[in-house]
């Protein structure tokens, strides 16, 4: 959202409003107090908490913005007491940057998995920038995420509900995420994603048309598979499309920044990856 001749009155939301200012100066109210979040700076409103909102400047802001339900908190964090967050304003630390890095993929679809992985990290987010202890001490449950992974590349193309994992790796969501980021560099929901691009690539260099491509790699349309293409690759699928029909790419693919701990079997290039891939697989019960 951008406002430049507008300004917000003073108003609350019944959830935690967590956002990024991607541009501009923002400035409102809160708590008593005049603040301001430059570009790149997390913002933290508490639930029930008035504000306002307005430009700094003359030049407007941009920002993106996320109201997450202070109960969704509360199951990521174990029943624990919400946190609270004195300061509305954050720089670009390691917290800030893992929230606006959800922030930057908040216009795509979100399904039940991606939604316990932003309740994850929105919950160690707020914890960290509370000066809470970590809730997760404990060390990586290597068992459980391997075959959430195997799971997962195996059915890249299913909506796969968060429970179905939770059966899987016998703990809940929550841990879930956290520990696969540990071990694998990326989210659940991250890992899938780079699945389905794989497929889809693959279709494409085959002749597929891109809307059939996408549909069959499980993304929800032509332009969800067209973003999510362009972010892991440089560029779009057209321009793969017709490098691959001009010959101009001698039977390289595009390599992605996700590849770490992808299964040989299912790696982007193995000779392998579009056998255990598109294969009709085992049922969610042979995996516990």
């Amino acid at each position: 959202m951008f406002l430049s001749a507008r300004a917000f009155a003073p108003h609350r939301h019944d959830a935690y409003a967590i956002g990024v200012t991607m541009s501009g100066v923002q400035t409102f109210r809160y708590r008593g107090g005049q603040h301001a979040c430059l570009p790149g700076q997390v913002q933290v409103l508490h639930p029930d908490e008035p504000h306002d909102g307005a430009p700094g400047t003359a030049r407007g802001f941009g920002y993106r913005i996320a109201y997450i339900a202070p109960e969704l908190i509360r199951e990521a964090l174990g029943d624990r007491d919400l946190p609270f967050v004195p300061d509305p304003v954050h720089p670009a630390g390691p917290s800030a940057r893992r929230v606006a890095a959800l922030l930057a993929d908040i216009d795509e679809p979100l399904d039940d998995l991606a939604r316990a992985v932003m309740a994850a990290t929105f919950c160690d987010a707020l914890s960290d920038l509370a000066g809470l202890p970590a809730r997760d001490r404990t060390g990586t449950d290597l068992r459980a995420v391997r075959l959430v992974r195997a799971y997962l590349a195996a059915h890249p193309r299913e909506q796969i509900l968060a429970r179905e994992l939770e059966q899987i790796a016998g703990t809940d969501r929550y841990t879930i995420a956290r520990h696969f980021r540990r071990a694998f560099g990326t989210s659940p929901d991250r890992y899938r994603t780079m699945r389905r691009l794989a497929l889809a690539r693959t279709a494409i260099e085959n002749g597929t048309p891109l809307a059939q491509a996408a549909a069959d790699a499980g993304f929800s349309d032509q332009s969800h598979m067209t973003r999510q293409f362009t972010k892991a690759y440089g560029m779009t699928p057209a321009r793969w499309a017709a490098a691959v029909r001009a010959g101009g790419v001698g039977g390289a693919r595009p390599s992605g920044p996700d590849e770490v701990g992808v299964p040989p079997a299912v790696r982007s290039g193995s000779p392998a990856a579009d056998g255990p891939v598109a294969q009709p697989c085992p049922s969610a019960s042979q995996y516990r």
